[in-house]
Order: structure tokens, then sequence, then C-alpha cells
């Protein structure tokens, strides 16, 4: 049953990607080479591509300097969700936001239960919002990357999809920060 009401416009985000490794290079970006063909064979765009080490505070000046750009409506991030010393991108996810959006990482850990089986409570994916940008950590394995795009995100970043999705009430992220 298809949960697209085909009577509304797409309307394609802008989507920047940042992928946090201290063992890649961009080059070897696999997690993030797939959520950009993912995200363009959507019909979204590709506003900006990064690569950072595990440094809290160079990710969150990152995220904040990205959710400052008019030019980008979504930022997703791969890698540095886990559990280990230096996974640190989700407490810079956690730095900025206004909003986390919890229900976020529930419905991963339901996605990746029915692949990885508990292995999936290593996971700390996290989505949030910060000055009017929607922004999303994902594990940076490939085949998480996948499950959070295929099952959660591609949905949800299509204004047509029903009952409701995230592009509909992106205009209305930063409403308190308008003069009344």
């Amino acid at each position: 049953m298809s949960n697209l009401d085909l009577s509304r416009d797409f309307i394609a985000c802008r989507i920047a990607v940042l992928a946090v490794s201290d063992t890649r290079t961009l080059a070897e970006d696999t997690s993030g080479d797939l959520l950009e063909q993912r995200l363009t064979e959507a019909g979204h765009r590709l506003a900006a591509r990064q690569m950072l080490r595990d440094d809290r505070a160079a990710i969150a000046e990152q995220l904040r300097e990205w959710c400052a750009d008019p030019g980008i409506d979504v930022i997703l991030t791969t890698g540095g969700t886990g559990l280990t010393g230096r996974d640190v991108t989700v407490e810079a996810h956690r730095d900025i936001y206004e909003k986390e959006i919890e229900a976020f990482g529930t419905v991963f850990t339901h996605v990746s239960m029915a692949k990885i089986g508990t292995s999936a409570v290593q996971s700390r994916a996290t989505g949030g919002v910060s000055n009017g940008t929607y922004l999303f950590a994902l594990p940076g394995s490939r085949g998480a990357c996948a499950d959070a795009w295929d099952e959660i995100l591609v949905k949800q970043l299509d204004y047509r999809h029903r009952p409701c999705n995230f592009v509909e009430i992106m205009p209305r992220l930063d409403e308190h920060k308008r003069r009344k």
C-alpha cells in the first residue's frame, strides 16, 4: 500500500552529508556515497559533502555552519554513533539541537532489529532540529545508512507522504524566532 498522495507535487530538499571517521577518507566514504546516490535518485539535491575526524567541537561547528546556511534543509551525518570513546557525533548533534526527534532513534532501532537483531542496541542514531534545519546522525555502515534512508528518511522527506511528513512542517520549524 502506497502512502503517497500523487496529487501533491514533490518538493526537493537540499541535503548536506557529513561523514565522521578517524580511519577513512572522503574517497573511501562508501556510506556517504550511498546517501548521496539515494538522495539524488529520490529527487533531492546534494547541498554539501564533507568528511571530518571524530572531534566533537569540529563536528558541532560544521553542523552549526550548515544550519545557518539557507541553502541547506537537511543534514545527514554518518559515523560516530557507536559506544566507543571516540564516537562523539551524537554528542555534537545534541550540542546544537533545539529539539530532539526522539522517535527517529526508536524507529531506526525497530528497523535495525529486523535486520541485525539485538546488535541494534549498539547504535545511538538520533535526529533533531536546529535553526530550521533537520539533522540526522546515522551509523557509519552502508547497511545502516541504507536502512535509515530506505525505511524512514525517503518517506519523511517526501512532501507527498501521508498522513504527514517532515517537509510539510519545514516552514514552521523556526516560527518561534519570528517577530509577532
